[in-house]
């Protein structure tokens, strides 16, 4: 069902494309990301050898890339299912791998979905604080998805676009949008890498 969520999220951000800022999205799964020949695949998800370990120009070459993109952006969306009431562990293994210089000084916007009348909610609440840590603040609107399976397809299709819990993306993405381009601003201003 994540596939599905991140397929249709992708949609509708580059249908904000066409309202003046254009969006590139990178989307990082940690299934293909630590699986075979994953960028991650060497270090594995409990993190034996984080990118930021690694003297410079020594971390492996998927490594390095992923690295260069994450500090070139300027949010960070984070798709998550809710997991034993938390995060996944293969969500905060595949952040851990990059220093919190990568993320500094840049908003992110919280998406999260679950089977259960919660959405999700309890790994938004626990993504929070990690995400806060890691520099890349939360914006305040987040999407909670409740009882995914009535909303999206397993391709991602929505079943019914009436769907009350389809409007929340807006709200978040308007307000992450506004928050990555003033803090983008404001890195230029202060001569922020």
């Amino acid at each position: 069902m994540g596939n599905g969520l991140l397929e249709w999220a992708k949609s509708e951000i580059s249908k904000r494309s066409a309202e003046g800022i254009t969006h590139e999205v990178t989307v990082y799964d940690p299934i293909e990301i630590f699986g075979k020949g994953g960028a991650l695949e060497s270090s594995g998800a409990e993190i034996r050898t984080p990118h930021h370990f690694f003297k410079s120009g020594e971390a492996p070459e998927g490594m390095e890339a992923m690295a260069k993109t994450i500090k070139e952006a300027d949010c960070y969306l984070v798709i998550t299912p809710e997991y034993n009431h938390s995060l996944p562990p293969a969500l905060s293994g595949l952040m851990g791998h990059f220093g919190g210089s990568n993320y500094a000084y840049k908003p992110s916007g919280i998406i999260t979905y679950s089977p259960s009348p919660y959405g999700g909610a309890r790994a938004a609440v626990a993504l929070r604080p990690f995400l806060s840590e890691l520099g890349c603040l939360p914006v305040s609107t987040m999407a909670c998805f409740s009882i995914v399976g009535d909303i999206f397809e397993q391709d991602g299709s929505v079943k019914d676009e009436n769907n009350r819990q389809l409007k929340q993306l807006d709200g978040l993405l308007d307000q992450l949008e506004w928050w990555a381009v003033a803090c983008a601003n404001q890195r230029d201003a202060c001569g922020v890498p």
